[in-house]
């Protein structure tokens, strides 16, 4: 009985492949009505007058997840690798006898299986095609720095893989998401840490809904969907990235535990991001590890990107301000001349932290908020100790000069202009004491100005 179904299934699935061939990948694996009905007449001809060609299969019809679409249909099963298919997991349905003159489907033949080397029987968890991976443009991203080579490169659909490295904050995952957003092409990312292994990267037994299933993990889903792989922060993995070699190496990769060959489809490529070049760890990036020599090698191509330009840097903070409803050209100016300022600093070892794009953005988003350009610089300057917050600050009231330096002994106190009547007895004294320098013997007659007040005595000293 079974294997009536299953040749059944796999001569349909054989008049399929003649009529249209093999697909790229599991994303292109999607069908019309028009040519499963084609490939169910080309069946029909080889096997004449079999009942069980007269319409299309439940299996096809019937299952949630087949469904691509209007009229479109989902078959992985048309991907292969090495001569081993693939099947759909568990929600398939029973044939309806009336419509397909066939037995009833076992509950092993709807989880679908993958004969391994030793004839072992796995359920294989199969990702939906029904979701996009392709990462969501970006509106408030300025293209910079080396955007159009790491697009041209992935554009080109060679296997090339990139290794980026750079200060954190400045934009290096952002651009690679964003360049494939630009040519909607799909993105997986993979986020490294200390612990990711070979379970995590390639795919393990997972319980899904009850059964134990092989779930492929992200490596192994953008090998069979020709997407790109983000290997993000890769310098805080362990030896177990080695697992990675043969997938740098573009030639595919051999799944052990299923006894599985993977060949990647047609543009699949894989760019890593770093804040370091694998050379250890780091005092400002710890946990960063010094990675194999041999791993790191297989990396076609490495890009340093340090932190955008002021005038680039400006047009990336003026966006943001846009985005979060508040905009100010001239405050944009003077936070990346501050910036560029500090990192100046930081580079002649005169600083020991940096102000991030990131952190810029941050500041931003807080002058929407609560309006003041004051209280935004504080709130997103408290991440570092006390001193480096005071310096930054500091430094800043010295470039821009809509906010003036707090007086000292008063580090909390609001800063009040002078008034009127102020500025008059300031500049009474300032005449006084020029006469009492001119005339030296007529300083006991000259009247001096008591200034008992504080903030007569700041309008003075101004």
């Amino acid at each position: 009985m079974n294997s009536n179904i299953d040749d059944r299934k796999n001569n349909f699935l054989a008049s399929l492949k003649t009529l249209f061939g093999t697909p790229n990948g599991v994303a292109d694996a999607v069908y019309s009505r028009e040519q499963c009905m084609a490939a169910l007449d080309r069946a029909w001809q080889d096997y004449p007058h079999d009942p069980r060609y007269s319409v299309l299969p439940a299996w096809l019809m019937q299952s949630k997840s087949r469904r691509a679409g209007r009229g479109k249909y989902y078959i992985p099963e048309m991907v292969v690798l090495d001569n081993i298919q693939i099947s759909m997991p568990s929600d398939t349905v029973e044939e309806d006898n009336s419509e397909s003159f066939s037995e009833t489907l076992t509950s092993s033949e709807t989880c679908g299986t993958i004969s391994n080397m030793n004839s072992n029987t796995y359920n294989l968890a199969m990702p939906s095609s029904d979701v996009s991976l392709v990462p969501t443009k970006n509106d408030t991203f300025v293209p910079w720095g080396h955007y159009d080579d790491i697009a041209t490169i992935l554009a080109s659909k060679q296997f090339a893989p990139v290794y980026i490295t750079g200060m954190s904050g400045n934009g290096k995952t952002t651009m690679v998401e964003q360049i494939c957003a630009s040519a909607a092409r799909e993105c997986i990312r993979v986020n490294i840490t200390a612990e990711t292994d070979e379970d995590d990267l390639i795919g393990g037994f997972r319980l899904v809904n009850g059964e134990t299933k092989f779930v492929f993990g992200g490596v192994v889903q953008a090998m069979q969907r020709g997407s790109i792989l983000l290997l993000d922060e890769i310098d805080l993995g362990t030896e177990r990235m080695m697992c990675l070699q043969p997938v740098l190496e573009g030639k595919g990769i051999y799944i052990k535990k299923i006894g599985m060959f993977i060949k990647p489809a047609v543009g699949f490529n894989v760019v890593a991001t770093a804040n370091t070049k694998g050379k250890g760890e780091s005092d400002r990036f710890v946990g960063t590890r010094c990675m194999n020599e041999a791993f790191l090698d297989r990396f076609s191509y490495w890009f340093e990107q340090d932190y955008a330009d002021r005038t680039i840097e400006a047009r990336i903070i003026i966006r943001k301000m846009k985005a979060f409803g508040k905009e100010d050209k001239e405050f944009a100016q003077y936070l990346t001349k501050w910036a560029e300022t500090i990192r100046m600093g930081f580079k002649e070892g005169g600083l020991d932290d940096i102000i991030t794009t990131r952190r810029l953005e941050e500041v931003c988003k807080a002058f929407a908020i609560f309006g003041d350009k004051e209280k935004a610089i504080k709130l997103t300057l408290t991440r570092f100790d006390a001193s480096t917050k005071e310096a930054f600050y500091n430094l800043y009231t010295k470039i821009d000069p809509t906010i003036l330096p707090v007086p000292e002994g008063m580090p909390e106190a609001p800063v009040k202009a002078p008034s009127a009547e102020q500025q008059k007895i300031a500049e009474l004294k300032a005449q006084l004491e020029k006469l009492s320098n001119a005339y030296p013997h007529m300083a006991e007659v000259i009247p001096s100005i008591p200034s008992d007040d504080t903030n007569t005595q700041y309008a003075v000293n101004a």
